[in-house]
């Protein structure tokens, strides 16, 4: 009778060199140490915030702020909270990252188109645009147009005069102001309206060019629901009862400007500093969108009598916007993020007002600079987010 021999069992690794329990190993450590550097910097920010006799928390945003602001967008005056000014600062980033983000993108694809003209002097301008915006610092394109473009404008006695309403000169634009009745609620309803309607017509005419190849005048629909709804209110409140919307236009006093509306060169140099430099990146961006675009798709559109124009707008531009959305997020990003710079050229937004002055006064620098931090992580994942979910649309769906 013959034995079974059996095989000799494998064997195990140490319990110090199995790879898995390594690695526990290593992630508990890592965790241990991160907890006890939190801890430690924890103790001695209250350590050193009890030894100034500075008291921690959020409730400085009740206190009085006692200092005014230039620009602000809601009502606010030097008896106002510390709260108020953080809400002027927020609005004030804003205003300009919004402005910013539609001019940059209109500039940038005009100049990423233009890039690829046929046109030699055109394709040249736009080339040297490029190569030139993209290499010079932010900063000092913000202080080139406060310092040398805006701040060299005549004193406001001497104001540029454009058209008969419009004041330049070295305090801003000075431009009419709107004044809004109590029945001016009538006029935003009908905008409201036009533009809800104007998307329900837009998408219903994908639909139906998708079904049919026939195309439906969407430009031309929008812009009369969307501008043609709410003048017709506004013509219509004006002769019934009183116009809803009137102006104060302003006056060219022998010393000053009285009435009106003032736009602040800080918001203007801003403004054209984030968009001319931004643009610069958004043209590049479109250029590689176009680029990647097959040009069997462009020689078959010729094909079927399209113009370039059509062509581009048609066929071209909707396919390239699957490789364009992406990298146009991050440059969205950049330009909100950019705005902090603001604070060179006196610009108050949310760094200047919250991080500078609020903090200055109060001594809050944790509170002050963990509110600074979480706004623009807010923001910055609300606008990756959109992004993200209009990418998701463009996106091609596989059948």
């Amino acid at each position: 009778m013959s034995s079974i021999v059996r095989a000799p069992e494998p064997a195990r690794a140490s319990f110090v060199n199995d790879p898995r329990v390594r690695g526990i190993a290593y992630q508990v450590v890592l965790v241990v140490v991160v907890v006890g550097l939190i801890w430690m910097a924890a103790t001695n920010a209250i350590e050193n915030l009890r030894a100034a006799k500075i008291a921690s928390g959020f409730g400085f945003l009740d206190s009085t702020s006692g200092f005014d602001v230039s620009q602000t967008l809601i009502p606010y005056s030097a008896s106002s909270t510390y709260g108020r000014a953080f809400l002027v600062g927020l609005l004030n980033t804003l205003l300009v990252a919004a402005i910013g983000v539609v001019l940059a993108t209109i500039l940038g694809f005009l100049i990423g188109i233009a890039r690829l003209s046929s046109n030699w002097i055109v394709a040249r301008a736009a080339t040297v645009y490029v190569e030139v915006i993209r290499n010079l610092p932010l900063l000092l394109q913000l202080l080139f147009w406060y310092i040398a473009v805006l701040r060299s404008l005549p004193e406001p006695r001497n104001s540029v005069t454009v058209g008969t309403s419009f004041f330049l000169n070295n305090r801003g634009l000075f431009m009419p102001k709107p004044v809004l009745a109590e029945d001016v609620w009538m006029v935003g309803a009908a905008l409201v309206a036009g533009v809800a309607a104007a998307l329900v017509y837009a998408v219903r005419a994908h639909r139906r060019q998708a079904a049919t190849g026939q195309p439906s005048p969407v430009i031309r629909a929008t812009l009369g629901l969307v501008l043609g709804l709410p003048l017709l209110v506004w013509a219509a409140l004006a002769l019934a009862t009183t116009n809803p919307i009137s102006f104060d236009f302003p006056l060219k006093g022998t010393f000053n400007l009285r009435g009106g509306m003032q736009v602040f060169p800080e918001l203007v140099a801003l403004t054209l500093g984030l968009t001319i430099y931004t643009a610069a990146f958004i043209a590049e961006i479109v250029r590689a969108g176009i680029l990647a675009v097959s040009r069997g798709q462009t020689e078959a559109s010729h094909a079927l009598g399209l113009r370039q124009g059509q062509t581009l707008r048609l066929v071209v531009i909707p396919q390239a916007m699957r490789v364009i959305i992406p990298p146009l997020t991050s440059q969205y990003l950049n330009l909100t993020k950019n705005s902090s710079l603001a604070v060179v050229i006196g610009y108050p937004d949310l760094v200047q007002v919250f991080m500078g002055t609020v903090l200055n006064q109060t001594g809050q620098a944790i509170e002050c600079v963990a509110i600074t931090m979480a706004v623009y992580l807010t923001i910055s994942i609300a606008t990756a987010s959109f992004m993200n979910w209009y990418n998701a649309r463009k996106a091609l769906v596989e059948r």
